[in-house]
C-alpha cells in the first residue's frame, strides 16, 4: 500500500494547485476514486466528494486538502518585475531564490524566480540582511522584458497565479521531503485507504463521506459540507516542535487548536485505537492551528469533530515526514472505519 500511497503522492505534487486554482489536481482525484469504484460529486465550492454505502445510516466524514501555498501577481513594476501576494501562509523568507511559475488566464505557464529586492552581494550591501516580506521581494520572469508593457504583451496581468516548485524527494532512510506535505501528503493517504476499502471490497458499517476540499489554506476549506455527515475527521498535518510531543515518525491526533477542543469521545476513541494497534502516536495541541473540521464547525455543521495526521517538521516551509508516520496514519482510519 505504500507504494500506491507515493505515487498518489508524486502525481498530486506535480500539480499545481495553490488555493483556488485546483481543478486540474480536483479532475485527477476525481478519476482515481471513480477507477477505484466509487461515486464521486463535485460540490459549487470546490470540493470533492466521494461516497461510500454502509450498512445503516449513520455517516463519518474524512477530510484531506489538496490545495496548497501560493502567490498571485499583485502588481507589474515598470522594470519588467512582478510584486506579488501570498495566498495561504508561507513563510516568506524560505521562498527567496525558489524557482516560480506564472500562470495566466490563458493558461500560458511562464517561469520566473523569486527574489529578494536586495539580490546580489556584490551590489547591495545588505542583501544578506535584509527583510524578506512581500514588500521587499519580487519575481524575475525568464522571458526578455524590459518594462511594464512588454510583460503585459505576455499575457500576464494582475491576479495571475503563481506556483513554486515542491522540490518532492523520498529518500532511501525513509524520509519524504517537500513542499505542501500540508496536505497532500493526508490526500494521499486518504486514497490508501480508499484502495484498501475496494481492493478487499470491505464493507463499513456506517456510510463513509470522503471530502478533498479546495479552500483549506485561507480558512473556508470545508465551510459546507454535505448534510448527511454526522460526523468529521479531518486528516491533515501533525506539528513538531516546541513543547509539542509529535515526530515525523507519529500519527497525531489533535485534542485542542485555536479554535478549541475537538470532539472528546471521538479523541478518545482514536487513542484507544492507536493503543490497541500498536501505533506510534502523539496527542497534542495546537495554539497556531484550524482544521476543515474548524471550518465546518464555524459554517454552522451539525458534527462532531477530530483532527489526526502524519507529523510533518518545519510546516509552511521546507516540510519533512516519514513513512512510518504515513503508515501510522493509514492504519489509524483504517482501523476507526472498522471500529465504528
Amino acid at each position: 500500500m505504500n507504494e500506491y500511497i507515493l505515487k498518489i503522492l508524486k502525481d498530486i505534487m506535480a500539480i499545481d494547485s495553490p488555493s483556488g486554482y485546483t481543478k486540474e489536481v480536483m479532475t485527477y482525484c476525481e478519476k482515481e476514486a471513480q477507477q477505484l469504484g466509487f461515486e464521486t460529486k463535485n460540490a459549487n465550492n470546490g470540493n470533492l466528494e466521494i461516497y461510500i454505502k454502509g450498512q445503516d445510516e449513520y455517516t463519518v466524514g474524512f477530510c484531506a486538502h489538496v490545495d496548497t501555498l501560493g502567490l498571485m501577481v499583485r502588481s507589474i513594476n515598470n522594470d519588467g518585475t512582478l510584486c506579488f501576494t501570498s495566498v495561504g501562509g508561507p513563510i516568506i523568507p524560505t521562498l527567496d531564490g525558489e524557482y516560480c511559475r506564472i500562470i495566466t488566464r490563458n493558461k500560458q505557464i511562464y517561469t520566473g524566480t523569486i527574489l529578494s529586492n536586495s539580490p546580489a552581494a556584490h551590489v547591495f550591501k545588505d542583501s544578506k540582511t535584509a527583510s524578506r516580506s512581500e514588500e521587499t521581494m519580487h519575481i524575475r520572469i525568464d522571458e526578455m522584458v524590459k518594462n511594464k508593457e512588454d510583460v503585459l504583451k505576455l499575457g500576464i496581468q494582475n491576479g495571475d497565479y503563481i506556483a513554486f516548485d515542491t522540490k518532492t524527494e523520498m529518500t532511501p532512510s525513509g524520509f519524504i521531503k517537500s513542499r505542501f506535505l500540508d496536505d497532500k501528503m493526508s490526500v494521499a493517504i486518504l486514497f490508501g485507504v480508499l484502495k484498501e476499502l475496494s481492493t478487499k471490497k470491505i464493507k463499513p458499517q456506517h456510510n463513509l463521506v470522503f471530502v478533498i476540499s479546495s479552500f483549506e489554506e485561507v480558512g473556508h476549506g470545508s465551510s459546507y459540507i454535505p448534510s448527511c455527515i454526522d460526523e468529521l475527521i479531518a486528516v491533515d498535518m501533525g506539528c513538531i516542535g516546541k513543547d509539542l510531543s509529535c515526530s515525523e515518525y507519529d500519527v497525531s491526533i489533535c485534542a485542542k487548536d485555536s479554535s478549541g477542543p475537538y470532539h472528546y469521545d471521538i479523541t478518545t476513541k482514536l487513542i484507544e485505537l492507536a493503543k490497541d494497534n500498536k501505533l506510534q502516536y502523539a496527542v497534542d495541541i495546537y495554539p497556531m492551528y484550524s482544521s476543515d473540521v474548524s471550518a465546518a464547525l464555524r459554517g454552522g455543521q451539525n458534527i462532531k469533530g477530530a483532527l489526526i495526521g502524519p507529523g510533518v517538521h518545519a510546516s509552511h516551509g521546507m516540510e519533512r515526514t516519514h513513512i512510518q508516520a504515513v503508515e501510522n496514519t493509514f492504519k489509524l482510519v483504517l482501523s476507526y472505519i472498522e471500529a465504528v
